[in-house]
């Protein structure tokens, strides 16, 4: 509920505090008075779009404040929580300013906060509708909205399900292309796949198979040199050095000692020889290299460069190639049965899309009956008892909301078929179509503030009476609060808080400013509605005998 409006120099108003209560509360004044300049300002605070030039002409900076009370539940405390603030039932605080050059800060309880986050609040708390209100009944798009908040739908299955059948959809789109890129490079796929299971190359083969090829590459240039050294051991240096041992022993019988180190020295180089013609036999061993294995080698090692080079990657990559290139052909040789459980994924989730859709089309037409029997209701005591409010339900092309487009249609005259409400129904009538239909769905609307700016235009007597009573009767469920802007007497005297806006004008400056009415302030007031500019004592006598009816 709306408790107070703060606007301080914006447009023609230097500062002017608006409280208000529960219940019906009218606003009354002259054509230019300034009526409008308050919706602005409240809309303003909420973030609604409206003009730029708002700051009043002199002053440095615009604001408006709202102050709302908050009950336990409201869907504005969700807001509040959402946005990281503290979100209590209580009074809740929205500021909003502008600078002479366009800058423009919102706060609510003093914490700053986004446009977006002000909208959103401003969804929860009120709700304005005007004569030629489009965000409802005369914009097709939001009646099936309208119709859902009516029924109380939970549309979160029906989105799920359309997820759920979009991704299988395109999980089914996904592998058909993924089939046709891979039927057309299948031979490349085959042949490739059977190279590589043959050669099945490791990764690290290729620097031990370079590693053993050089070196037995080597082993054929240095081979004779090891033959010749062995030789010249065994053969030559061995068989001197016997040779040189025996001559000295004989002689060392007469040498007195003088040969012991030399012999001593040749036994010991004998025993060296021996050992180094024994390491190179066993290398020439090593070396014995059979051609063909040397031939095998480099034949395999060249078969791996060779792939690596026509598939353009490092040889030590062939072995992941070849399970990448497996792996896409088994796609391919399961192409078919892949593709039929993902063709079955999507009949089963468009069947449970579907079925849902159904469930939900269901309920909407249940809905749209009662609200046809309750709009019936409302529109007899607006002197409309011979219209006809029609909820038409008509197949749309499927999406997340469902199957269906939902249409408000009425018809004013009898026997006549029903038509979109803006082309069929007057100014009046759509005035009192819109305040039938916003008393049918107020029950989903808890906790708002309902303003409705001057749609009793174009009634007047008895009509504008009826419309007046509706409006009432819509302030008066659970803590409502209505707001209405009007020009009709009848409705003004039905009012249980009446303010008269008024322009004051000096030689310097025009002024808006608003004055809560008492007793004989209303009186005066809704004489002056009755007669114009100068009140007559049978205008006073009306507007008592309005007031004293509704009293």
């Amino acid at each position: 509920m709306l408790l107070r409006l703060d606007i301080r120099d914006l447009l023609i108003i230097d500062r002017l505090e608006l409280s208000l209560a529960q219940g019906l509360n009218v606003l009354t004044g002259e054509t230019g008075a300034g009526k409008s300049i308050l919706l602005d300002a409240l809309g303003f605070v909420l973030g609604w779009k409206g003009r730029a030039d708002l700051v009043r002409q002199g002053a440095e900076q615009g604001e408006v404040t709202a102050v709302f009370d908050l009950s336990p539940g409201h869907a504005a405390l969700s807001v509040l929580e959402n946005a990281g603030l503290m979100a209590e039932p209580g009074d809740l605080i929205l500021r909003r300013t502008i600078g002479a050059d366009g800058r423009r800060q919102a706060f609510a309880n003093d914490r700053r906060v986004s446009n977006e986050t002000l909208r959103d609040l401003g969804e929860c708390l009120v709700e304005l509708h005007g004569q030629h209100d489009d965000r409802g009944l005369l914009n097709p798009r939001g009646h099936r909205a309208l119709l859902d908040a009516f029924a109380g739908l939970d549309l979160q299955p029906l989105r799920q399900a359309w997820r759920a059948r979009a991704e299988a959809r395109a999980a089914l789109a996904e592998a058909e292309v993924a089939l046709a890129a891979a039927r057309a490079e299948e031979d490349f796929l085959r042949h490739a796949v059977a190279e590589l299971t043959r050669l099945r190359p490791e990764p690290g083969e290729d620097a031990a198979l370079d590693s053993r090829r050089r070196m037995m590459q080597a082993a054929e240039r240095i081979r004779a040199d090891i033959v010749r050294a062995h030789q010249a051991l065994t053969e030559g240096a061995e068989g001197a050095l016997i040779d040189a041992q025996r001559w000295l022993e004989g002689a060392a019988g007469r040498a007195e000692g003088g040969l012991d180190a030399a012999l001593a020295a040749l036994s010991r180089a004998l025993i060296e020889v021996g050992e180094a013609s024994g390491a190179v036999e066993d290398f020439l061993e090593r070396l014995q290299i059979n051609p063909g294995e040397l031939e095998a080698l480099e034949e395999r090692l060249f078969a791996i460069r060779a792939l690596a080079r026509k598939h353009s990657v490092a040889p030590d990559d062939l072995s992941a190639l070849a399970e990448r290139l497996a792996t896409r052909l088994a796609a391919l040789d399961d192409g078919a049965a892949g593709l039929a459980r993902r063709e079955k994924a999507v009949a089963a989730a468009e069947a449970a899309y579907q079925a849902e859709a159904a469930r939900v089309s269901r309920l909407r037409a249940e809905a749209a009956r009662r609200l046809d029997r309750a709009m019936a209701g409302e529109l007899a005591p607006l002197k409309m008892d011979r219209a006809r409010f029609v909820t038409e339900l008509s197949p749309a092309e499927p999406g997340p909301e469902g199957t269906d487009q939902v249409t408000f249609t009425v018809a004013t005259n009898p026997g006549a078929p029903p038509g979109p409400l803006n082309r069929i129904a007057s100014g009046g009538e759509l005035s009192r179509f819109l305040l039938a239909l916003k008393v049918c769905l107020t029950g989903q609307s808890d906790g708002l503030t309902l303003i409705f700016d001057e749609i009793d235009r174009g009634v007047g007597g008895a009509t504008a009476d009826a419309v007046g009573r509706r409006l009432k009767a819509l302030a008066g469920q659970g803590q409502g609060q209505v707001l209405v802007v009007t020009h009709s007497p009848q409705v003004a005297a039905l009012g249980a808080h009446h303010w008269r806006v008024e322009k004051q004008a000096t030689a310097k400056q025009t002024r808006t400013g608003v004055t809560r009415l008492d007793a004989q302030s209303r009186i005066e007031e809704i004489a002056r509605m009755l007669a114009g500019d100068k009140i007559t004592d049978a205008a006073r006598a009306a507007a008592q005998e309005l007031l004293g009816a509704v009293g």
